[in-house]
């Protein structure tokens, strides 16, 4: 048994290659945590429930063939299997996945997994090295512990909604990204390796957990500064930024771009490529406070500037004199970014039934131990049969757990990964 899940491992790549983490979560933040794990090489088990699967199996359209996008982006470098954790033999193949597990990830609703049998307190007394990390709406303390909680939940109570938008008088306005839910796969990745660094020097796991507001919360450094220090609450600014200027998108005259001339030298080398030098001695504009308390005038002296010629030629010359610019991009013109490649954000993997899918790649790079996305998000229950081969469990066993309906197999399933 030892040996299957050696050679498993030994097909890995990355850093974490041979950390075994259980993963219980579903849609979003926790399958965040889980893919930064997977792609620097630890050897993840995605466990989905019986009957349907994770929602994202279901978040349609868009479909790669039969399977739904979101599912493919979120879980390849994964191995799935179904478990219908209300059976007894569910039940029984989890707490053996857990006895050999360093990592144990879950996202339930609040109480789940000790209704289960399977909360933190319990399993920490059987097995004292296993590193537990918990994703939820709220954190488990507080008053809010038992609420259930959403991106667009975590948006609104963070104050983050009362500051995106075009205009301070504008509605609430949500940040496109689901940013609560992909900080808090982040944090909790981060909180996981922390914990396993300590558990390196002592031999001891611990509870892990963060929640989509705290996630929330910490995006709003800045606007936090604000209130925390002047005592009034920041209004939407459109992209402009709430403390430097000029710090925000303009529009060319074919289209638009971001410029970065907040601090002394950026102003003043972006004034020189726009030719509009004498813009440095107009006292609405000395300094940075100076620009920010004239914040509306300043942007419409650059917005009549940037408007007379093309947005290429804004880009040159702000780059010719090192000023940070870019353009605005819609996403297909972000994933086929030369620099995108270059950098192997978009990759090609190999998925069991669809071929070739494309996906984002890995954000760290490491340089003696490079991640790498090695195969495609599972179909539904493919790795059943192999996982409970190499924890032990028979031919006769397992036909006796699907019996019962404690797990299910996929049909037609290619039990090989991908190497």
């Amino acid at each position: 048994m030892q040996s299957d899940r050696s050679q498993s491992a030994s097909r890995r790549a990355g850093p974490l290659a041979g950390l075994r983490v259980v993963d219980l979560t579903h849609v979003m933040a926790g399958p965040t945590c889980t893919l930064m794990l997977a792609d620097m090489g630890a050897d993840v088990i995605k466990i989905e429930k019986s009957p349907n699967g994770d929602d994202t199996r279901h978040s349609v359209p868009p479909k790669i063939g039969e399977e739904a996008a979101s599912f493919l982006m979120m879980n390849r470098n994964k191995r799935g299997i179904v478990l219908d954790l209300k059976t007894e033999g569910g039940k029984q193949v989890l707490r053996r996945l857990i006895a050999d597990a360093d990592v144990l990830v879950e996202n339930f609703a609040p109480g789940a997994m000790e209704r289960l049998g399977f909360g933190y307190e319990a399993l920490h007394q059987q097995f004292p090295a296993l590193i537990y990390c918990s994703l939820s709406g709220f954190g488990r303390t507080g008053p809010y512990k038992d609420r259930r909680g959403f991106d667009l939940v975590a948006q609104a109570m963070s104050g983050i909604m009362s500051f995106t938008g075009e205009r301070p008088d504008g509605p609430p306005v949500k940040c496109g990204p689901p940013l609560s839910d992909i900080t808090a796969g982040l944090l909790a990745s981060m909180g996981i390796l922390a914990a396993y660094a300590h558990r390196l020097k002592t031999g001891q796991g611990q509870w892990v957990e963060t929640s989509l507001y705290e996630a929330a919360l910490v995006q709003t450094y800045w606007q936090s500064t604000i209130a925390l220090a002047a005592g009034t609450a920041p209004r939407a600014m459109g992209s402009a930024h709430p403390l430097n200027a000029p710090y925000q998108a303009f529009e060319a005259s074919d289209g638009w771009l971001v410029v970065g001339g907040a601090n002394k030298k950026h102003w003043l080398l972006m004034l020189e490529a726009l030719g509009a030098s004498e813009l440095a001695a107009d006292p609405r504009f000395v300094n940075g406070a100076d620009r920010m308390a004239n914040l509306k005038e300043l942007e419409a002296v650059l917005s009549e500037r940037f408007r007379t010629k093309s947005r290429a030629h804004w880009l040159a010359a702000l780059d010719e004199k090192g000023v940070p610019c870019g353009p605005v991009h819609d996403m297909l013109e972000a994933l086929s970014d030369p620099q995108t490649l270059a950098r192997e954000m978009v990759v090609e993997v190999e998925h069991s039934t669809l071929g070739p899918v494309k996906t984002i790649g890995l954000p760290v790079k490491f340089s003696e131990t490079p991640g790498k996305v090695l195969s495609g998000a599972p179909v539904y229950g493919e790795h059943t049969s192999e996982v409970l081969a190499e924890y032990g469990f028979d031919q006769k066993q397992i036909e006796a757990l699907e019996k019962e309906g404690a797990i299910v197999l996929a049909s037609g399933r290619r039990e090989e990964r991908v190497a």
